[in-house]
């Protein structure tokens, strides 16, 4: 994960609703897909662009894939904006 991963998958609309969606808890593929009005394949690519962010965890629970929230990213975001911000002080 890098800092321009996960501003880059943030930069999108339709990814930052997946992470609100899944900051109320666990959902599987098919539970985020029916928030939205796109095909199945497109909200698996910005799952996927999550993925490689480290934004979400993934994991296989029988037939499922589920999606939780990484916050360990957010915190690294975080400490990164503040060192910034401080540098500048």
């Amino acid at each position: 994960m890098s800092v321009n991963d996960a501003f880059k998958a943030l930069s999108d609309p339709t990814r930052r609703k997946i992470l609100d969606l899944l900051k109320n808890g666990d959902l599987t593929a098919g539970e985020i897909a029916d928030n939205f009005d796109m095909t199945k394949p497109s909200i698996s690519n910005h799952l996927n662009l999550l993925k490689q962010a480290g934004l979400v965890w993934v994991e296989r629970r029988g037939q499922n894939i589920v999606y939780s929230l990484n916050t360990s990213v957010f915190q690294d975001i975080m400490k990164w904006m503040i060192d910034l911000q401080q540098s500048k002080g």
